[in-house]
């Protein structure tokens, strides 16, 4: 079973996120910060984090980089969730090693097609 790490400082974020995601077999974790992101991915290995730009205590452009220079954590792809519509933040995001962005309010439907495409699966059935 894959495992995805949601880094969002907000529930309600983090909920929906859950809720797109349930039912479609991944292991879901969570951390509401930047420094809990690290300590979360250093010590899960998920298979794919899902990280909000504005974090408290951390920048998800810093979380990003951090996860990105050190060697347990270099290869797990990271999508950015933002609610920023600057194209330099997502740009400076995607230059510390982000695979991709998808702005806040998301379809459900893009997200799960670009984590499935990020983790190479084939494309889940949509929802009845």
């Amino acid at each position: 079973m894959k495992s995805i790490l949601i880094v969002d400082d907000e529930p309600t974020i983090r909920r929906l996120v859950r809720a797109a995601l349930d039912g479609r077999g991944y292991r879901l974790l969570e951390a509401a910060d930047g420094p809990s992101a690290l300590e979360t991915a250093r010590r899960e290995r998920p298979d794919l984090v899902l990280l909000d730009l504005a974090l408290p205590q951390l920048s998800g452009t810093e979380v990003c980089r951090r996860l990105k220079e050190a060697p347990a954590t270099a290869d797990i792809p990271v999508l950015l969730l933002t609610g920023m519509a600057q194209h330099t933040k997502r740009g400076a995001a995607q230059t510390a090693g982000a695979q991709g962005c998808i702005e806040k309010p998301f379809s459900p439907r893009a997200l799960t097609a670009q984590i499935a495409e990020l983790l190479e699966e084939a494309p889940a059935p949509a929802a009845s």
